[in-house]
């Protein structure tokens, strides 16, 4: 039982895995602890060095030190998934679908899926079919594992179709999040065009008596990746907001920061106006959560010549970007053309370049911590901007920064 989640709890005996594959019960601290115990021998600078050199994307191979933990993560979530395929949503999620905890005990580990039915709900109004959902996940692909600039202590990790982001979350921020989900569900259903990212599930995993490791899943805003040129992490500041670039030519990716993108623009041409639109009622959503420190992601993608000009859009119809209909808000949903491409929601095309956008990291909350946070960088870096503000001024500062890019 967790009380401070206030679930209901039903355990479950795991659906058998697709195929023989052997899952070993190691801890990922442990994992953790031989490469600080490892890298400790090289002193700071080769650890500093170290890091540099592996930014990037990497698959997850079988001498990669948490191999093992991912594919506890891949047969848990083939179980997982699996519920909600022999069980599929009939309708909109009930108070008890987003409070429901489904525990299944495998080999050496347990994993927990927090709001199943609501998060199988979500993902069945996106068109996301559970058994491309389970494939991808599932055993038999290996993750990949992106190792950033960020300076979160969470893991990062993609399918390797890179259509599916996971990432380890903190228990508080778990919590948050799910008190959020009902309402989030609801800004989905008025706003179907929304640029939040799509959470598709929220999931913990404890090996033997260890602790909890908590991790989400939502969908790439940069997918498809193929022809991305640029990535960025947009917060409308400046303090701690760049990133060396990589080298001309070299493979490694890299996400950059608001000060890398100075002297860019966003062309949307006939779009900027839904852009901005959008920002101002997503943010306004936050704001009302308490929430801050989220991100505006943005790629280019050079668009060819077969996919300028409106004959290459699409104006969908179907039931899962329609929305609800609201009389007591006009124009509320602000709907705009889709491009014919998967990931739609997350793409606008402008004239020469495709753009991928979607705000992300939606629960990190204004609370005692950040406030004094907000304090201390304010006497730190007077007449600077910093990421740490109330989240109303957070919110009116990134709609400004994309006012400001776009044309």
């Amino acid at each position: 039982m967790r009380p401070e989640l206030g679930k209901l709890l039903r355990v479950a005996m795991a659906a058998p895995s697709p195929g023989p594959r052997e899952v070993l019960a190691l801890s990922p601290e442990a994992g953790r602890k031989a490469a600080t115990s490892r890298s400790g021998r090289r002193g700071l600078l080769g650890r500093l060095r170290d890091k540099q050199l592996r930014l990037g994307l990497f698959e997850i191979s079988p001498e990669h030190e948490l191999h093992r933990l991912t594919c506890m993560m891949q047969t848990g979530l083939w179980a997982a998934t699996q519920v909600s395929m022999d069980h599929p949503p009939g309708g909109p999620p009930t108070e008890e679908d987003f409070s429901e905890v489904l525990t299944q005990a495998h080999q050496g580990f347990e994993l927990g899926t927090l709001a199943g039915p609501a998060f199988s709900w979500l993902r069945h109004s996106l068109g996301l079919a559970e058994e491309d959902y389970q494939a991808a996940l599932g055993p038999g692909n290996p993750y990949l594992q992106f190792l950033s600039t960020s300076k979160s202590k969470a893991s990062f990790f993609l399918s390797k179709d890179q259509r599916f982001f996971l990432k380890t979350l903190r228990r508080g921020e778990v919590r948050m999040l799910l008190i959020h989900l009902p309402r989030y569900v609801q800004h989905l259903q008025r706003h179907p065009h929304s640029l939040l990212a799509r959470l598709l599930g929220v999931h913990s995993l404890r090996v033997g008596r260890g602790k909890e490791i908590y991790f989400i899943i939502m969908q790439s805003v940069f997918y498809p990746v193929g022809r991305i040129s640029e990535r960025y992490d947009i917060k409308g500041c400046k303090v701690s907001r760049w990133v060396e670039p990589a080298p001309e030519n070299s493979p490694l990716v890299l996400v950059l920061k608001d000060l890398n993108f100075e002297g860019k623009t966003i062309n949307l041409g006939p779009q900027r106006s839904w852009l901005l639109r959008q920002m101002e009622l997503d943010t306004t959503f936050l704001r009302e959560l308490n929430v801050l420190d989220y991100s505006l992601l943005v790629a280019f993608q050079r668009l060819q010549e077969d996919e300028r000009g409106p004959g290459s859009f699409l104006f969908r119809t179907a039931r899962s970007v329609q929305g609800v209909q609201s009389p007591d808000e006009p124009g509320a949903q602000n709907r705009r053309l889709l491009p014919d491409a998967p990931n739609a929601l997350h793409i606008l095309d402008g004239p020469e370049q495709r753009y991928f956008l979607g705000l992300v990291d939606l629960n990190t909350v204004y609370g005692l911590c950040k406030r004094l946070e907000h304090l201390w960088k304010t006497l730190r870096y007077p007449h600077r901007t910093f990421s740490t503000v109330s989240p109303a001024v957070y919110a009116c500062r990134l709609c400004q920064w994309v006012e400001a890019h776009t044309e």
